[in-house]
């Protein structure tokens, strides 16, 4: 180890981030100043990266949990020579600025992960640590090794605070992942002071309960730091918690206490800390030259990482063509068999749910990265890999597809996300539709990483019946679509369902909810033969045409275009055309000229859905034109909820006849 180099990286740091944050008047100087050495090892002696290419598909990964501690990253980044120039780190928490307030990802070279809710990136790094090992189970031969690297990541109080660490932690244990590693940052303050005050959990016993490896270390001993690596590497059953002691805001006049957290240090404090560390007090932005040197030296070293790779896969792709191809399909979603969709006839019935089990077969078949499982609810969820002999992914299994996650539905959704980010994997996960509450921060945050992530919900609407109000969503489609970049699929019936699928798996830049029904539904017939299309691109079709001036329109989703079309068979005195809107939130972003078109000339608009009326007041002719349920539901067997709350295709029929 270059131990005068590394120190001369963790000192830039230090100098980058307490100008970048005073600079801009915002930001969290605290870890950048107190947790310098470990990103300076890292990146400096540790990692397995080249800075030419962020994107290297071997390369280590660095997941930042601690997101508020962004400068730290930028800084480490800037300096190893990253496509993070100083101009960027002089506009950090600017808008435009590739050095947001909290690393974001595709937004800034070489950050792996949007970080900021804390505890997130860290179980995120589970997930990335899992498609590691799975990508390495189906690709590395005898002969040649492909897949091999280590995913670090990097917390602190809070992060562990998080119970969505707690989940993911525990999962990671299970399955003895045993390539991630883990530091802490352990300076024991928070915003509002002292750890003390909230936390005094013993983190090496917990960790240890979670059968993991935990390690002690000094920040501040770099070589100390690289020894603890090297220890964690040499068990390969556990993953690995490495604690380091540290001071928070290392070098401020105010170092070890909350006032560092998450302010400025001010003009005066700078000048101060500055003086403290042996940094010129007069120069802004200055970043050591050794510092510099130290990552100019190792480029031809970091370029060499990767050229060896790219030599050993062109020998694997040569002796192995079928796993090559495999490979290429894997990391660009493509085809590895061809399997027919599910075909149904008008008048088939089966819960919507079932229909997705199958079309769920139908994908894995189809594209072989299908991966993933649900929150102990594959039978309800029917989510079971049938037609796939791969088995459950473990310690025995790493090439197992299906992931048994527990009763963890907010780590389930941040462990996709670190598949998805991995690459070469398509995760989906599952639970019911009301318990997307566990999981949706994760969902936030992986709409924000544009990432392509399935969620299978399950058991939609009050036709749960018996289990009650609290697992009857009502409000919980409505919240899924107000998320910006979440398209929310409820398909009405099964070809709706296998059309969902196709949907969600062809969809690139997105996470895809998709809600299906208990209660079986019957297929009905499509007025609209180009249905499948308008399904995917408009988000409605025409299921019953009425004619072209209907006396009524209805517009529908889910389980309820089967009541609306029982219901119209009770209105013999009207021309009703019924709107299956399996996507609303696609049918709302045409222009009105669109949506008029499927709408028709019609003299009354109403909409009916199992669930709060609010979204649909925008389409209907007046406030008391949407058949809903704003309210909570009742526990009793199905049918009877839908009668004790009006919610009928009898109730409906009168309803179309006002």
């Amino acid at each position: 180890m270059d131990k005068k180099g590394i120190e001369a990286v963790a000192l830039s740091i230090r100098s980058l981030s307490m100008d970048a944050i005073q600079k801009a008047n915002s930001g969290h100087p605290g870890l950048p100043l107190g947790a310098a050495e470990v990103a300076a090892v890292l990146y400096g002696d540790i990692l397995k990266h080249n800075p030419a290419d962020s994107k290297w598909v071997n390369r280590d990964r660095f997941m930042l949990s601690a997101g508020h501690g962004s400068m730290l990253l930028y800084s480490a980044l800037h300096i190893a020579g990253y496509k993070v120039s100083m101009d960027d780190i002089k506009s950090f928490r600017q808008v435009g600025s590739k050095c947001p307030g909290h690393p974001e990802y595709g937004c800034t070279d070489g950050v792996e992960n949007t970080s900021g809710p804390l505890g997130q990136g860290v179980s995120m790094a589970v997930g990335m640590a899992i498609a590691e090992e799975m990508l390495a189970a189906r690709f590395n031969t005898k002969n040649h090794t492909i897949v091999d690297h280590y995913t670090y990541s990097l917390v602190g109080e809070g992060c562990l605070q998080e119970g969505v660490s707690s989940e993911a932690c525990s999962l990671a244990g299970h399955l003895k992942l045993g390539k991630l590693i883990v530091f802490y940052d352990e300076n024991k303050i928070s915003i509002d002071g002292s750890t003390d005050i909230t936390f005094t959990d013993n983190i090496q016993k917990r960790f240890e309960s979670y059968d993991w490896q935990v390690l002690k270390g000094d920040m501040y001993n770099v070589e100390g730091i690289e020894k603890l690596v090297k220890e964690a590497k040499s068990c390969t059953d556990k993953p690995t918690l490495i604690m380091l002691k540290s001071v928070i805001g290392k070098g401020a006049p105010k170092q070890g206490t909350a006032d560092v957290h998450g302010a400025p240090l001010g003009a005066e404090g700078v000048i101060a800390a500055k003086k403290a560390l042996g940094l010129p007090e007069d120069k802004d932005f200055y970043v050591l030259p050794e510092a510099y040197k130290y990552f100019e030296d190792k480029k031809s070293e970091r370029a060499t990482l990767e050229s060896d790779w790219n030599k050993e896969f062109d020998a694997w792709s040569k002796e192995n063509p079928d796993l090559r191809k495999q490979w290429d399909a894997f990391h660009s979603d493509g085809e590895t068999a061809f399997v027919a969709d599910v075909e149904y006839k008008v008048g088939d019935s089966c819960a919507t749910r079932d229909a997705s089990g199958k079309a769920l077969n139908v994908i894995a078949k189809r594209y072989g990265n299908l991966v993933g499982g649900s929150a102990d609810l594959m039978g309800p969820n029917k989510t079971a890999f049938a037609s796939c002999d791969d088995g459950t992914f473990s310690s025995e299994n790493r090439k197992g597809r299906t992931i048994e996650y527990g009763i963890r539905e907010f780590a389930m959704s941040t462990v996709c996300a670190g598949i998805a980010l991995h690459g070469g994997l398509r995760p989906f996960c599952a639970t019911f539709l009301v318990f997307s509450d566990y999981l949706r921060p994760s969902l936030r945050v992986n709409a924000l990483m544009k990432l392509p992530v399935i969620y299978v919900f399950t058991h939609d609407s009050i036709y749960v019946g018996e289990d009650g109000p609290t697992h009857q969503p009502v409000e919980t489609m409505t919240a899924l679509r107000s998320i910006p970049n979440v398209q929310a699929i409820r398909p009405g019936d099964p070809e709706e369902s296998m059309q969902a699928w196709k949907i969600a798996y062809s969809s690139k830049d997105h996470p895809v909810c998709m809600a299906f029904t208990r209660q079986a539904l019957n297929v009905y017939e499509k007025a609209d033969k180009n249905w499948k299309e308008n399904m995917a691109q408009k988000g409605a079709y025409v299921v019953q045409e009425g004619n072209a001036n209907p006396d009524v329109t209805v517009l529908v989703s889910g389980s309820e275009v089967n009541m609306a079309i029982d219901a119209a068979k009770l209105v013999s005195n009207k021309s009703i055309r019924i709107i299956s809107v399996p996507d609303l939130k696609k049918f709302e972003s045409l222009s009105e000229e669109e949506q008029n078109k499927i709408i028709g000339k019609a003299k009354r608009v109403v909409a009916a859905e199992a669930g709060i009326t609010m979204e649909w007041l925008q389409f209907v002719s007046s406030k008391k034109d949407v058949f809903g349920i704003d309210r909570f539901g009742e526990s009793g067997p199905a049918k009877k909820v839908a009668e004790y709350l009006g919610f009928t295709s009898e109730k409906f029929a009168e309803f179309l006849k006002k």
